[in-house]
């Protein structure tokens, strides 16, 4: 498997991994940490995905599409903090006031788990923030220690994933998700 990290401009391959099966299912899209929280409940059905392509088109883009081939297999969201819900999370502290980038979404399409494709996902997060003049990009997973992260919530990704990719612990978080606490990793660039 040799797979490629572009950044995600394709709308039909981000509704591919992110968009739902009915088209008025009011499914994440991967805004629930991009846009103020007043929009994101406001969004409905096929609305999200309008947005996600105006997103799509915007430079940056929302984040970085993982291909197999021509197949698109996985997504991370990744953008400057500054534009997310993270600037004003309550549960995330900040560490300084450096222009930091976030990744808060690694999802790995049915079929293609367990293959090491969120490992790609997050060093794609990585090549994107630093081609875009980020200083430091940051993740917020779980600290799991080993333990087995309900599906639906593992979209954070693990303490794990982020120390194999090159991020170091950079405080402790009041947040948990799914039980486990929440961590504040980071990497310099």
């Amino acid at each position: 498997m040799a797979i490629e990290v572009l950044p995600a401009t394709a709308f039909t391959d981000i509704a591919a991994v992110l968009g739902p099966k009915r088209p008025d299912a009011n499914v994440c899209w991967c805004l629930s940490y991009r846009i103020p929280s007043k929009l994101n409940v406001a969004l409905r059905g096929p609305e999200r995905g309008v947005l996600v392509q105006e997103l799509a088109a915007q430079v940056p883009p929302p984040g970085v599409l993982a291909y197999d081939g021509d197949e698109v297999v996985g997504w991370a969201g990744v953008h400057p903090r500054a534009d997310t819900s993270f600037a004003r999370n309550r549960k995330i502290p900040h560490v300084d006031d450096r222009d930091v980038w976030s990744v808060w979404c690694i999802r790995v399409r049915p079929g293609h788990r367990g293959k090491g494709v969120s490992h790609h996902l997050l060093a794609g997060a990585v090549e994107f923030a630093r081609d875009h003049g980020a200083p430091v990009i940051e993740g917020y997973p779980v600290d799991n220690h080993g333990e087995k992260v309900d599906l639906t919530m593992a979209y954070v990704g693990t303490r794990a994933l982020f120390e194999r990719g090159g991020f170091t612990k950079a405080a402790t978080t009041d947040s948990v998700l799914n039980g486990f606490p929440r961590v504040l990793m980071r990497r310099e660039l």
